[in-house]
Order: C-alpha cells, then sequence, then structure tokens
C-alpha cells in the first residue's frame, strides 16, 4: 500500500496495536503486517518516529528491557493513549461510514453527519 494512503491512520493504528500489551518496535511492525494480512508491510524509517511522536504528546511510554542479551525499547499505551485511540475509532466509524454512503450512492445511516 502507498504511504500517501497511511497520512492521518498510522498513529492510530500503532495505538492499536499497542492496545493488548507492550511491544518492541519490530514487534509492533509485525503486528500491522499480520494484522492486516501483510497490507501495512511498513519500514522501521516510519513507524520510529511516529512512536517518538506519538510519545513525546503523552500517548505511549516507553522503557527499556534486555531481553536474550539485546537491548530492546518497549512501548505501551498510556492513560491518554487509551482515550486517544477510542477517539480515532469512533472518528474513523464516522468517516468510513460516510465514505461508504459516497461510494456506493447511499446516505449515511441516520445520526450521522
Amino acid at each position: 500500500m502507498r504511504s500517501e494512503a497511511l497520512k492521518g491512520h498510522l498513529d492510530g493504528l500503532l495505538l492499536a496495536v499497542l492496545e493488548n500489551e507492550p511491544r518492541h518496535g519490530y514487534a509492533i511492525i509485525e503486528a500491522l503486517r499480520a494484522g492486516s494480512g501483510g497490507t501495512f508491510d511498513l519500514p522501521t524509517g516510519t513507524v520510529y518516529p511516529a512512536l517518538h511522536r506519538l510519545e513525546r504528546a503523552g500517548l505511549v511510554g516507553s522503557h527499556w528491557h534486555v531481553i536474550g542479551g539485546r537491548r530492546r525499547r518497549e512501548y505501551e499505551l498510556t492513560a491518554s493513549g487509551r482515550r486517544a485511540l477510542r477517539d480515532e475509532r469512533a472518528g474513523w466509524a464516522e468517516f468510513a461510514d460516510a465514505v461508504t454512503a459516497l461510494l456506493h450512492g447511499s446516505r449515511p445511516s441516520e445520526g450521522a453527519s
């Protein structure tokens, strides 16, 4: 998938893969790949800057672990990150409903904006 198509959605995707457990960077990349059936096969140069941005925003926290003699930075959602993920999901549902309605020539369900 073209990286332009992910603009505006990468942060939400990263928050989603961190929802259930902390993960180190490579595990995050693998979770994105596996969870999308291979569609989101993103390079580290895309994922790590986004993780650092989320950390600066207080949505993700990190700490170092030594696993098998290697130091790995593990990322996890903060309380603010969980709220942001909830908001991202609500915004996505509204957006997806509107796009689907337009592409299929129907009207959004009642109550949708």
